[in-house]
């Protein structure tokens, strides 16, 4: 398999041009849903398995739910933010740097799917209560100053879910 496919293997995020009510529920339930999608498949492995690698040069399964979570808290400030200032700038993070950390390399893998269900119960409870004109909130993230709404961000996370829980799966597979 090649690198690229090994590194976006559900492909990239495709955002649709015209978002509908639909969509906003679908990728919600994909949140929703994801902390117990990961559980089932960590919670069985060894140490050893959970230090397998998606591709060569990449995450182990314990780093990829640690950036899972790291991510997932800065998303839920990124909405925080939207929803009560106009247009914010966020705060970018050094998701690889953070990845190092022990934190997420030491942590168990029992404490961090317990903390990723519990920031994804808030985060969900968040969204259901959000009116549909708050989606369209923005904020701007400074890498390359663009200007984000909440529903495409959360196009963009329901992706990341995926991907990661797909970088999981095939970790198990490829053991890099």
């Amino acid at each position: 398999m090649d690198i690229e496919t090994l590194k976006y293997p559900i492909g990239k995020p495709k955002i649709p041009t015209k978002i509908e009510p639909t969509h906003i529920e679908s990728w919600i339930q994909s949140i929703r849903q994801f902390p117990s999608l990961v559980t089932k498949e960590v919670i069985p492995l060894t140490d050893k398995e959970l230090h397998y690698k998606y591709r060569p040069e990449g995450w182990t399964i314990q780093q990829v739910v640690g950036h899972c979570i790291d991510s997932h808290m800065n998303s839920i400030t990124r909405f925080k933010l939207a929803l009560t200032e106009d247009n914010p700038i966020i705060k970018p993070y050094k998701e690889a740097q953070w990845a190092t950390l022990n934190d997420t390399v030491d942590y168990s893998i029992q404490s961090s799917t317990k903390l990723l269900a519990g920031i994804h119960q808030r985060w969900v409870f968040l969204l259901d209560q959000l009116e549909t004109v708050q989606f369209q909130r923005t904020y701007i993230h400074p890498e390359g100053n663009e200007c984000i709404s909440l529903q495409e961000s959360l196009a963009i996370y329901a992706w990341h879910c995926n991907h990661h829980l797909q970088h999981i799966i095939n970790a198990k597979v490829f053991k890099y």
